[in-house]
């Protein structure tokens, strides 16, 4: 009998075949208590369990073929630091020791309070790395028992991969199989299913709950990554509709990659800019691949996400932020500060307060929280400059909303680089600092930030959740979360044409610049430069092409000029056919 399930669509395209299903770990294990001459043979279990997980992972890294994503050896590279994390192996240990658990017990006991401390984190794309704690923990608990990771088998050519959610070390036993798509549980936008999906250009649907309890295996089933819906042996006709809109998207990708190289520019000549989203310095060659003319927004957190105990030095930020400068060929890299805080906790912060507060996405974060560890935050800035003299990098500051703050910021900026005067250090001395404007107080007091910094990057994802007080984690208000909402749209039109009154240049780095169907409208509101996911670049090249800024003015004004809902969705009709 035919039914439909929803989740969120985090890889466009559509899949059509046979549900391959991949049975979790199952983390219900034994709670008992050992005698004590058993707790050192209890380690030592844990400990070969380890150094089994180890070696698996090791030879997964050693067999990547030259093309895979370079995000599967960065995943499994997060996860072999895991499994040497203290607060993982030495605390699971301790309470093997002082509470006589056995070692499963201990061991998800303690995937418990570490991922407990992620429950709150207001960024999706940190708050779903607690996937990472336990992905890890279910190879060891797999090992444990005997048993080996999943793994796919049987030659079926049209197979939609079903799962409870997907490891990226697992990921990697589908090279040598056909797959189509993933369905998932779990995950959202930033979950490593939803990034390698897009890596790897298969259609994926994610957070789809029960999915892997509905669907069973070998069923026949249609994933449409545009929409993330999940249709389960779905009726002739409809499967007929879609095996047409597949082979037409199949198409239409061939088509696509010419234009790949070409500059990117409307009919009426205005060129315009396509930079890429990164989050680790590998992705730079990712950017490259896609065409992409320089690095938008290298989001720097993923290296402090890595250090349970301590922040990573400057000879460690150095080295990644100039090996991203240095593949990126002397295009620009723009590096953004450490956006973390009360909302996006470290175990290296320390303090309770920073845990506690009672809303933290409004809290000590970001740039207020760099502002409040001015050593920490000069640190990461001396790292920076020193890169700037490997390539063309860009500072971007996250969060800023106060005049003060902008001038601490480059108070700190200029102390950073007479340190570097005085070391010796070579940095490039111009480099160009700017701002992230993602809330909407920072928009409607725009002017201050351009009479300041040297570029404006609009973040689109906190603006809207800001603006309209919508966290887009929440399910029970995520069909709030609009990017058509006029509030929204007249913050972005507003920033947009007083940078251009001054000439300062403006990005959009949030998922609004990776949205084709919302290219035009940018574009009309005079944004020159966009920034996303290196996957979904040539779909929005192919909308610039097609645009004639001239044409849009009109259109964009009127929707621009609409309040009520039946008169933007008219307005936005009238633009899609400019």
């Amino acid at each position: 009998m035919p039914f439909t399930l929803h989740g969120i669509p985090v890889s466009r395209g559509i899949a059509i075949g046979r549900a391959y299903l991949i049975a979790p770990a199952a983390l219900d294990v034994d709670h008992y208590l050992i005698e004590p001459p058993q707790i050192e043979g209890e380690i030592v279990r844990f400990r070969a369990a380890l150094a089994l997980v180890e070696r698996e992972l090791d030879t997964l890294r050693a067999d990547l073929a030259a093309d895979a994503p370079t995000e599967m050896g960065a995943f499994i590279g997060v996860h072999l630091m895991i499994l040497q994390d203290v607060m993982l192996v030495q605390e699971t240990i301790d309470l093997i020791r002082t509470r006589r658990f056995n070692v499963e017990w201990a061991l998800t006991e303690q995937l418990e309070r570490l991922t407990r401390h992620f429950d709150d984190v207001e960024d999706e794309y940190l708050r779903e790395r607690k996937a990472d704690i336990e992905q890890v923990v279910e190879r060891i608990l797999k090992a444990l028992a005997g048993a080996s990771p999943a793994a796919l088998h049987g030659g079926c050519d049209e197979m939609i991969v079903v799962a409870h959610d997907i490891a990226p070390a697992d990921m990697l036993q589908f090279k040598g199989q056909t797959f189509q798509g993933f369905v998932t549980d779990l995950g959202g936008r930033t979950s490593h299913t939803a990034i390698v999906a897009r890596s790897l250009g298969i259609p994926a649907a994610v957070g789809v709950q029960q999915a892997s309890a509905l669907i069973r295996q070998d069923d026949l089933i249609i994933v449409d990554g545009d929409h993330g819906v999940v249709i389960v042996d779905p009726a002739p006709i409809v499967l007929e509709e879609y095996t047409y809109r597949q082979s037409e998207m199949a198409l239409e990708r061939r088509k696509l990659q010419r234009l790949k190289f070409s500059p990117t520019q409307t009919l009426c000549g205005a060129k315009i800019q396509l930079y890429a989203n990164i989050e680790l310095p590998e992705d730079a060659q990712a950017a490259l691949d896609s065409g992409a003319t320089g690095v938008g927004l290298f989001r720097t957190e993923f290296l402090f996400m890595n250090h349970k105990d301590r922040l990573p030095e400057e000879e460690e930020q150095f080295i990644a932020y100039r090996r991203a400068a240095e593949l990126m060929n002397g295009l620009p890299v723009t590096i953004r500060t450490i956006d973390v805080g009360a909302d996006k906790p470290l175990d290296s912060m320390g303090g309770d307060g920073y845990e506690t507060a009672a809303n933290p996405a409004l809290g000590l974060r970001a740039i207020r929280w760099s502002l409040s560890e001015p050593q920490m935050f000069l640190t990461q800035l001396r790292a920076i400059l020193r890169a700037s003299a490997f390539g063309t990098v860009k500072i971007l500051i996250p969060m800023l909303a106060h005049a003060q703050q902008i001038d601490q910021t480059l108070d700190l900026i200029r102390e950073a680089k007479r340190q570097l005067d005085d070391a010796g250090l070579a940095y490039d001395p111009n480099v160009q600092v700017g701002a992230m404007i993602e809330i909407p107080a920072a928009a409607l007091a725009v002017p201050m930030f351009l009479r300041r910094l040297d570029f404006l990057s609009i973040g689109t994802n906190d603006l809207i959740q800001y603006t309209l007080a919508i966290d887009r984690a929440d399910n029970a208000v995520a069909d709030l979360y609009d990017p058509l909402h006029p509030a929204v749209l007249q913050l972005i039109a507003h920033t947009l044409r007083e940078a251009k009154r001054v000439g300062v240049p403006v990005s959009v780095c949030g998922e609004m610049a990776g949205d084709p169907q919302l290219t035009r409208l940018l574009l009309g509101m005079g944004l020159t430069e966009f920034s996303m996911h290196p996957s979904q670049l040539l779909v929005v090249k192919q909308e610039i092409l097609r645009s004639q800024i001239k044409v849009l003015e009109k259109p964009v004004a009127d929707v621009l000029a609409a309040y009520e809902p039946e008169e933007l969705q008219a307005a936005l009709g009238r633009l899609a056919l400019a």
